[in-house]
């Protein structure tokens, strides 16, 4: 615990001195700066929320710091936030036969490693049978058979119709070379500290306190405008917000204050606000996993469920930023078609219910005791969240949520950890609740949401590795359901619909996840200094900054201003 004895401000005044270092190296108004064909070669520095040293880690199908889509490329880019056909990248064209049964997929031709071997189909069979071989890697659920013809051609057979896996194996799959993976010991959990890739950009240099991409002078695309980008580990959002201030960060994806006047508090930065990725409660849900403690009982889910006061929660913690959720898990505004009629709420109840969170208490046989707590067969209903150390926003809404609960007799302790401690348990399950967002997945497509955190493939026991189904939540009716919708054409929305259904009834009755708020990701950025960012009326990629292979999409579009 001696880490944490040192104060952020400590920190955060280091790490900020170190970074004013890096700004005034590379500043565009330095006398002594190069240009790239007539642009400035301007570092861009990034904050992605690090709120402990970076411990090496680009391995893209791990818990990585970086490389998805910089480094390691997708065969194509799928736009989460709107219908758009999806962008060549190591792939040029694919096609389905009539039945979904076969996908094939034409690679482009003339890609280069990073260290200057090519690409060929043997790099994409290689990534693909090493998915099938490593279940805890194999976070889509791959399960299909590959072979290739040739160098540039590539056919993925499956035992049934499998349209909606299109998206995942074409923009979920980062391919990986076979000449450097080929002697890996285990692909699993070796953290690929040297990584070669067709991507954008390349490793130049990590440090615990900071790594650099260098742009790749021999992508397949043209080497990026950005010649440099630097991300920093700090202290926590509070110490990004006073890097902003002080211009020395140019992209971070956290709240600040009065982020609705950013122009006017933080010349020459403007910020977007995206509403997608849906914050929870992820709870180690099932016994038969080895979840133990309050938490495993659907009780006491819906009961934290109705406690909430969702409007004071999004007020002081997220500054009215964040917007409602369904408990069904359907994306409101994208995905509000689908919907389910046979939801109890189609939208979770933005102000508390403690009638509701009392009465599921007590129907479960827990009664209150003389200290305003409920308690069950001798032991009090008490549980611990976790969240990460410097996540201020998620810091302020868990200390809101403590007390809310407090008064609906359930007693919630609030406990901080680093990012690597965090995801580690989160991975293992060795947690009752912890603060987190179900992401979406490659395309504007509730499956894929379904499919990550609620499907059985994607889980595991309580000590063992979970690919995304952190709760441990296991069911037949849901199973069955992504099942049947593997099957389906994803333009057959009549046909998809009752399935969709049973999945979110099934995720509502058992609430493995218990819906806070759609967040509304705010990130700000550079734009007197860097221009070609998303915008509301272009939403060409996720413009978060840690949303990878969208980051890179970003990386790509952006000119210096010379400024």
């Amino acid at each position: 615990m001696m880490g944490k004895t040192r104060g952020p401000g400590t920190r955060a005044s280091a790490v900020l001195a170190a970074a004013a270092l890096v700004i005034t190296g590379c500043s565009s108004s330095n006398g002594g700066q190069g240009t790239t064909n007539g642009a400035p070669d301007v570092t861009l520095v990034a904050y992605t929320g690090q709120s402990s040293d970076y411990q090496v880690n680009f391995n893209p199908y791990s818990s990585n710091i970086g490389g998805i889509g910089t480094i390691f490329e997708p065969l194509f880019y799928f736009n989460m936030l709107r219908a758009a056909p999806p962008e060549p990248r190591l792939a040029t064209a694919y096609s389905w036969n009539s039945d979904g049964t076969q996908l094939s997929v034409t690679l482009r031709e003339g890609v280069k490693w990073s260290d200057g071997q090519p690409f060929t189909a043997r790099d994409v069979l290689f990534t693909l049978d090493m998915l099938s071989r490593h279940k805890e890697m194999n976070g889509i659920g791959y399960d299909g058979e590959a072979t290739a013809p040739d160098d540039t051609h590539v056919v993925i057979t499956f035992d049934r119709p499998s349209f909606v896996f299109g998206p995942q194996v074409l923009g979920r799959v980062y391919i990986v070379p076979e000449h450097k993976w080929k002697s890996v010991a285990d692909p699993a959990t070796d953290t690929v500290a040297g990584p070669v890739g067709t991507g954008p950009y390349t490793l130049a240099e990590f440090k615990p306190q900071a790594f650099t991409y260098a742009a790749n002078p021999a992508y397949w695309g043209g080497a990026p405008a950005v010649k440099k980008v630097r991300f920093l580990a700090l202290s926590g959002n509070q110490s990004g917000e006073q890097a902003l201030r002080a211009g020395q960060i140019d992209w971070q994806s956290a709240p600040i204050p009065d982020v609705k006047n950013v122009e006017k508090n933080y010349p020459g930065y403007k910020a977007l606000i995206t509403p997608l990725n849906q914050m929870v409660l992820t709870t180690c849900s099932n016994p038969a996993l080895g979840c133990t403690g309050p938490q495993t009982d659907p009780a006491v889910r819906h009961a934290i469920y109705y406690a909430l006061n969702r409007t004071q929660i999004n007020s002081l913690a997220f500054e009215g930023t964040s917007s409602e959720i369904s408990p069904g898990f359907g994306l409101l505004g994208r995905d509000t078609a689908v919907i389910s009629g046979a939801l109890r709420d189609r939208i979770a109840p933005m102000r508390p219910d403690l009638a509701k969170a009392q009465q599921a208490l007590q129907d479960a046989g827990y009664s209150k005791g003389s200290d305003g707590f409920y308690a069950k067969g001798g032991k009090p209903l008490s549980l611990t969240v976790k969240t990460v150390a410097g996540w201020a926003d998620y810091i302020t809404a868990l200390s809101t949520m403590s007390q809310q609960l407090k008064e609906a007799g359930i007693r919630l302790t609030v406990e901080q950890l680093s990012w690597n401690e965090w995801t580690a348990q989160r991975q293992s399950g060795r947690f009752q609740l912890i603060m987190d967002s179900l992401n979406q997945g490659p395309a504007p497509d509730p499956y894929y949401l379904y499919s990550y955190f609620f499907g059985t493939a994607g889980t595991a026991k309580v000590g063992d590795k979970a690919g995304t189904n952190w709760s441990r939540f296991s069911d037949p009716k849901a199973d069955e359901a992504l099942d049947a919708l593997t099957r389906l054409d994803p333009k057959d929305t009549a046909a998809r619909q009752k399935y969709f259904d049973t999945i979110q009834v099934e995720a509502e009755q058992a609430m493995p996840y218990i819906p806070v708020l759609t967040q509304g990701t705010v990130t700000e950025y550079h734009d007197a200094k860097f221009t070609g960012w998303p915008t509301e009326a272009d939403p060409y990629a996720m413009p978060a900054v840690w949303q990878a292979p969208d980051n890179a999409e970003v990386l790509k579009r952006l000119r210096p201003t010379g400024k």
